[in-house]
């Protein structure tokens, strides 16, 4: 398989079912996250909200990718998902359809994030629910977060991604 030139290659499907290009975000800075509704980091998806709701006016977009591969901690179909994701924790970030993040069905985007930004010892895999990726304005990957950092400890870090220029 081609590697990817940049993210902006890659289309995934919303929790619709509908193709999202990658591209229309260019220029905004992503934070990428594998979800599941039934696991002890799920209460995360509250910080991603707020994060969402703070610095989305200054041009964050976090997508959310349900992932069933760990634990079977999110066994519903999209529209569940979507359902409780909304009630429970009132995510308005968008929310993609579920997804396989390693192994050899991992989605095409997710082979590429771990190949742009290997976990601890070089390890290309994802390890569990709620691993994140920082993605610049210019489509690079910043950085890869375990599960146990939360949002809110990521902050710093997203206003440095935001203060970065656009590039033209």
């Amino acid at each position: 398989m081609a590697v990817a030139p940049d993210i902006y290659s890659f289309e995934a499907l919303d929790i619709a079912g509908r193709p999202v290009p990658l591209a229309n975000f260019r220029q905004q800075v992503l934070l990428i996250v594998n979800t599941a509704s039934a696991c002890g980091f799920t209460p995360q998806f509250a910080g991603l909200e707020e994060l969402h709701k703070t610095y989305g006016p200054r041009g964050l977009v976090v997508l959310g990718f349900p992932c069933n591969q760990f634990g079977g901690q999110d066994p519903g179909a999209n529209e569940e998902i979507a359902s409780f994701c909304q009630m429970n924790y009132g995510v308005s970030f968008p929310m993609m359809a579920k997804i396989d993040v390693k192994g050899p069905q991992a989605h095409p985007l997710y082979q590429w994030l771990t190949a742009q930004a290997p976990g601890v010892l070089g390890t290309t895999a994802i390890k569990w629910n709620f691993t994140k990726f920082l993605i610049g304005r210019d489509g690079s990957v910043l950085r890869r977060y375990a599960p146990l950092d939360t949002p809110a400890s990521i902050a710093g870090e997203l206003e440095t991604a935001l203060a970065a220029p656009a590039s033209v």
